[in-house]
This record gives C-alpha cells, sequence and structure tokens, in this order.
C-alpha cells in the first residue's frame, strides 16, 4: 500500500452532510429580486448580511448579502454588489444546463404556481413529464433558470434507481476514456453519445 494510500486509510469517515445550507447567486437588485422570491414564490426573507469586505478572501467588494428560506430550513441567497448589474450566463453552456430545482408538494401545487408565475407575466415553460417528475421551468429576474418539481416517484422506487446509479456512471466513464482515446487520434469530432436513452419519446426517426 502507498503512503497515500495508507495515509487514506486513516482519515475518519467523512460525515452525513445533512441537506442544503444555500445556494448564492449574484443579483442586479435587491427588491427586485425580493419581490420574485418573496411575493411571487413565496419563500420569506429571512437573513441579511451587509459589508465591504469579503470575509473569506479579505478582498474590498461592497455587498448586500441576502438570503431566503425554505420549508426545510434550506436557503437561496443573493449577493447585490451596489451595481445593477446581473450575472452573465456562461458562454459554453446552454441556457438549460445550469439551474436550481425546488420541490413542491404535488401536482396541484406545481399547477397552482405555473397559474400564479403566468399571472405576474413570468414566462413558464411546462409542465414537462421527467417520468419520476414533473417540472416547470422559468427565469428570475436575474437570469438564473429556475425549476419547480412535483416529485412522482415513492422512496423505494428511487432507492431501486439508486442501486444502478454506479454501474451506470462507470459505463459512461470508460466510453468516455475511449471516445477521448479517439478523439486525440482524431478519430472521434462529435460529442459522447450516453450508452442509453432515457427518453425514447423524443428520438427522431433514423
Amino acid at each position: 500500500m502507498s503512503a497515500a494510500s495508507k495515509a487514506a486509510a486513516a482519515l475518519p469517515a467523512p460525515p452525513p452532510i445533512q441537506q442544503l445550507h444555500h445556494f448564492a447567486y449574484r443579483a442586479r437588485d435587491a427588491e427586485e429580486t425580493r419581490r420574485f422570491y418573496e411575493d411571487i414564490l413565496g419563500l420569506p426573507l429571512y437573513h441579511i448580511i451587509q459589508s465591504d469586505h469579503v470575509p473569506s478572501t479579505g478582498e474590498y467588494c461592497p455587498y448586500t448579502h441576502f438570503f431566503f428560506r425554505l420549508q426545510d430550513g434550506s436557503f437561496i441567497a443573493f449577493f447585490d454588489l451596489g451595481d445593477d448589474q446581473a450575472c452573465e450566463p456562461s458562454p459554453n453552456t446552454p441556457k438549460w444546463v445550469n439551474h436550481i430545482s425546488f420541490r413542491v408538494d404535488s401536482m396541484q401545487a406545481l399547477h397552482d404556481m405555473k397559474a400564479r408565475l403566468e399571472a405576474h407575466g413570468v414566462e413558464v415553460l411546462g409542465i414537462t413529464d421527467h417520468h419520476i417528475f414533473h417540472s416547470i421551468y422559468f427565469f428570475d429576474p436575474n437570469g438564473i433558470r429556475l425549476e419547480l418539481t412535483a416529485q412522482l416517484a415513492d422512496e423505494f422506487q428511487m432507492l431501486e434507481e439508486s442501486k444502478t446509479a454506479r454501474a451506470r456512471l462507470d459505463e459512461w466513464t470508460a466510453r468516455k476514456e475511449q471516445w477521448r482515446r479517439e478523439r486525440a487520434a482524431g478519430n472521434a469530432a462529435e460529442p459522447l453519445k450516453p450508452q442509453r436513452n432515457d427518453r425514447p419519446e423524443f428520438a427522431k426517426p433514423q
């Protein structure tokens, strides 16, 4: 056993991570963001931190940091840096990739929130059927893509899904290593496709 392996073996097991504490984004304007999350989505403004310096780095950057609380005690948080600038989307990533999803308790709740958002002039995509859950999608005032999800699968079904997740990811990883070798040799111009299509209803006829 190598020294690195021995050192790793001597480490304590990772303590359980209980839940998401908060996810933080940049906000263009604190009040505009508050109206959206508190008045429309119903998430109460719960905490605010204001300072001239960033505690983790020490750099000078005045900010207002504010938090909205979810039912499980977790938060979505924002930084208003006082310059009326929103966060910019990643130039190499499709807009649908980076998003945060919140769970609601039922399909009725999902329908109700869709109606509420649309009544406030928010464009909503969906309801989208993901088999184990249904979702709607929309953007907040800062250009952040949000998803609201009604879970359909029960704990037993999700447990069964978890039993194959690692094997499927390992298969993807092995295929990606082969794809990288082929790409390095100039034989793979297209992105790697997954080994299985879980959404055959969207497959186009060949």
